[in-house]
């Protein structure tokens, strides 16, 4: 099976088992766990500091010793912390209370933490050498259109199991983890050697080299040192985006009362059209945008920041829910497409052998905007409301829009003076 056909398939998969999960999980959180906002966030922030603490770590293994088993191990690890999350329920129960709900759900995500870091750069490092770095842009929108269909129909599963138990979701999706990482451990090839032995004295020696490597890439970029701060940034906003969108939705508005539709059915046909957005949009960018020129990436992934923005902003500030609910939409439309274009105008700066170390170093800042910038978004919804957390949170993103504004600029000079030498 070609590696191609092999990230389609692991892509789809994880797609729809995220589907599964997520599309209904605050229902989990809130009615089924009784989280309060307070410990919604702090699960949120064990997360990332779990990844904050083993990205790098995780990222040296993946370039020293593979980035197929890498991937491999953090499927694995991922799978069984969501079955593990789905059975706090009766964890409970069998230990009489001796593990709280809150525990269980914290434990399970820093196993989920720890697992997304073997998978996080390792996957898109592994496919660009496999395929090369002019033809991965397209392959990442290729796969994004069929994961759309994989999450249409993760979140139509998601709201029948959930409609039979709010922990089922998280069991199902466990388990297709599980089944992918089996799946890859005989179909997923790697035909470049990212580890010479012979070369160093030990494994250590290799992995300090490597992370040498990714420092002194990042360092002598003109792009990434920028990129660098500007992530920090955007991992403080879309934290607050990311866990306060139902609450705002559910609490700020008054969900129309169409056919007896209950808050799951509604945050599931909400994701539904989302997703159904998200498809024609990523079509007309793969017509559009010419993935193998960073300079074009650039300057549409600025068009689609500003187009974020605005949609966060205005979803913060709508006074009706038909039109927080366009808000909504076209922000989770463009956040969908900008996801491949970023993956594949990063991995044009950075060279093979150190990609996933890189990766996983840009990470850590994604990581921590998260966890430093998570509590602070949270605790202006505590103290103002919700549509203060979300404003907030569309501040913190102009410091991208300015990394992409400069780098269109860069590239602009440095295709200028390449036309001048011409001359």
């Amino acid at each position: 099976m070609r590696a191609s056909t092999v990230y389609i398939w692991m892509a789809a998969v994880l797609t729809l088992a995220n589907a599964i999960m997520f599309t209904t999980y605050a229902v989990y959180y809130v009615n089924g766990l009784g989280l309060s906002p307070l410990q919604l966030l702090l699960v949120g922030t064990a997360l990332e500091l779990t990844i904050l603490l083993f990205e790098i770590p995780t990222g040296v293994f993946a370039d020293t010793r593979g980035r197929r088993l890498s991937v491999i191990i953090g499927i694995a690890i991922v799978g069984s912390a969501f079955i593990l999350e789905g059975s706090v329920p009766l964890i409970f129960a069998l230990t009489g209370g001796l593990l709280s709900l809150f525990a269980g759900v914290v434990l399970a995500e820093v196993f989920r933490g720890i697992g997304e870091t073997f998978i996080s750069g390792a996957s898109i490092a592994w496919i660009t050498d496999e395929v090369g770095e002019k033809q991965v842009g397209d392959l990442l929108l290729k796969s994004n259109s069929i994961n759309i269909g994989a999450g249409i129909a993760g979140i139509l599963l998601s709201m029948l199991l959930s409609s039979l138990s709010l922990n089922l979701p998280y069991l199902v999706g466990g388990v297709l983890y599980l089944l992918l990482a089996l799946f890859l451990l005989f179909k997923m090839k790697e035909s470049l050697t990212v580890h010479e032995a012979e070369e160093f004295s030990s494994h250590v020696s290799h992995a300090a080299a490597t992370m040498k490597s990714g420092l002194a890439i990042i360092r002598r970029s003109a792009v990434l040192p920028a990129l660098m701060v500007s992530v920090f940034f955007a991992g403080a906003g879309l934290e607050g985006i990311d866990r306060l969108w139902e609450a705002h939705l559910l609490t700020s508005f008054q969900l129309p009362e169409v056919f007896g539709f209950t808050p799951s059915v509604w945050i599931g046909l909400i994701t539904l059209c989302a997703s159904l957005l998200t498809f024609l949009a990523t079509a007309a960018v793969r017509k559009l945008v010419n993935t193998e020129e960073a300079g074009a990436i650039a300057f549409f992934l600025s068009i689609l920041t500003v187009i974020q923005i605005a949609c966060t902003i205005g979803f913060a500030a709508a006074g009706e829910f038909l039109w927080a609910l366009i808000s909504f939409l076209l922000l989770a439309m463009v956040r969908n497409v900008k996801s491949p274009l970023y993956d594949a105008w990063i991995i044009q700066h950075i060279p093979s052998e150190s990609r996933s170390t890189t990766l996983s170093m840009i990470s850590v800042f994604d990581a921590f905007g998260q966890t430093v910038g998570g509590p602070v978004v949270g605790a202006a919804g505590t103290r103002y409301t919700v549509r203060t957390s979300l404003l907030l949170s569309a501040v913190f993103l102009f410091p991208v829009l300015l990394v992409f504004m400069r780098a269109r600029k860069l590239y602009k000079m440095k295709k200028d003076q390449q036309n001048g030498a011409h001359l």
